[in-house]
């Protein structure tokens, strides 16, 4: 129902207006001038006799004022008793009710504001609900499978919260809610079980064969109405990963193509001029064109084992070794300026494999254009964490550069495979750490590993 004119209305009924506090001393003014008249009328019909006037008035006048009060109080308390009634639906969330107040008065301003709050309320309670159904929508029919698990004050995880792929992937479709997580997975894939097990994000394989299907795992920990939750998401990175696998297949396949043939062709035109010579007896030249073909093949054989290095990468086998002594293998083969102490704790490495990587940093760092006395190797404990950079002064690389410099095969050197940052790239990871570069101010490279310590 719609209230009557409230503050905003304009026109003459408006400036008719009457408040309450005038009607009612209307009415008072009115029962006042009723009784002085009756007291009057009786005064002459019955003259010396106060008392009985005043009776006789009083028996006129008291009912003409209790029903007239009654009629004036009744409709306010109604409108109170609505009031009270529509700010509880409105506790209950049920914003559907409005009032009416025929007059226009203070009581009608209240009824406006109280009308004008129900509508705001109502909007705001039907955008909410629409936002609501928009995202239960989108949780429900996204391909990852999400799961809300609480914990319960008994110690258990139950699970709150389960969308269609979640329940497709652990139920056959069947309802997750309520379940305890551990009577779930007793029917999962042991692979997702040991996953959940290790903590922290990270992919893992299910199945065997053709059926084998590579999942992502994010957690995150969040506390709701006083109890720990975690949300659980998996996502199947299957086709993604092979789409990106076919895509790398590719690269390689060109990038050694045009490796076989810039040595190949080379060396088959050396053959036949070779051959050519000695069937013309002119040998001198011999020892030009093998000497040639001897360097084609050494370096065909250096792009091949780079190749095979990278794909075969080993399982780090970690052990103590003095940062003195891994330093001191590195000086023997590349030159590179020590800036700062090294730490006196021993590193926990694979010394071969980080020695190799560090080997390709630093020749990364004097092919960049940088003098040999400008390239400097830095190693630092911070807190936890080593940290070792590799810094020059060479040109440095744009943005594009920096976006793929760690993609396997990627390179922009002519005769580059691609492979140096990539295969140090793969051995920090493989130590549990990780590898950055930046610019650095003034010009140069800042290659840097963090490692655990």
């Amino acid at each position: 129902m719609n209230a009557a004119p409230g503050p905003g209305n304009a026109g003459w009924f408006r400036r008719w207006r009457l408040s309450l506090v005038t009607r009612w001393s209307a009415l008072v003014a009115t029962l006042l001038a009723l009784g002085i008249g009756i007291a009057l009328a009786l005064d002459h019909l019955l003259p010396g006799q106060p008392l009985l006037v005043l009776g006789a008035c009083l028996l006129c006048v008291v009912p003409i004022a209790v029903i007239t009060l009654r009629a004036q109080v009744q409709p306010v308390l109604s409108l109170f008793r609505a009031l009270e009634g529509t700010v509880t639906s409105y506790r209950d969330g049920d914003f559907s009710f409005s009032l009416h107040w025929p007059q226009n008065d203070e009581l009608s301003d209240l009824v406006a504001a109280h009308n004008a709050l129900g509508e705001v309320l109502r909007e705001q309670r039907l955008g909410l609900v629409q936002r609501e159904l928009l995202l239960d929508t989108m949780v429900q029919n996204t391909p990852v499978a999400m799961l809300l698990v609480a914990d319960t004050a008994a110690g258990a995880r139950t699970i709150v919260y389960a969308n269609l792929a979640a329940r497709q992937l652990l139920a056959h479709g069947s309802k997750l809610e309520g379940h305890a997580l551990q009577t779930v997975l007793a029917t999962a894939a042991p692979a997702l079980v040991e996953a959940l097990a290790r903590g922290g994000d990270g992919l893992f394989s299910a199945g065997e064969g053709e059926d084998e299907e590579v999942y992502h795992l994010a957690r995150r920990d969040f506390s709701l109405n006083g109890r720990r939750h975690e949300l659980l998401l998996l996502r199947q990175l299957t086709a993604e990963l092979r789409r990106q696998e076919v895509q790398t297949w590719k690269k390689v396949i060109r990038v050694i193509s045009h490796e076989l043939n810039n040595s190949l062709a080379p060396l088959a035109s050396l053959a036949h001029s070779g051959a050519e010579l000695v069937r013309r007896g002119q040998t001198e030249r011999l020892p030009q064109i093998l000497e040639t073909i001897g360097e084609r093949t050494r370096h065909l054989e250096t792009f091949i084992l780079g190749y095979a290095r990278f794909a075969k990468l080993p399982t780090p086998r970690l052990e103590r070794c003095a940062w003195d002594a891994l330093v001191a293998r590195l000086a023997a083969q590349v030159s590179f300026r020590l800036d700062g102490e090294l730490p006196p704790e021993p590193a926990l490495i694979d010394v071969a494999q980080m020695e190799q990587a560090l080997l390709n940093l630093l020749k990364n760092a004097h092919e960049s254009g940088s003098r040999a006395e400008d390239v400097g190797l830095q190693i630092r404990r911070v807190q936890n964490l080593v940290r070792i950079d590799v810094l020059d002064r060479g040109s440095g690389m744009n943005d594009a550069v920096l976006t793929n410099a760690l993609v396997p095969f990627y390179s922009t050197k002519r005769s580059g495979t691609g492979l140096g940052l990539a295969l140090a790239r793969e051995i920090a990871e493989a130590h549990g750490g990780r590898i950055t570069l930046n610019n650095r101010e003034g010009g140069g490279l800042a290659v840097t590993l963090i490692l655990p310590a």
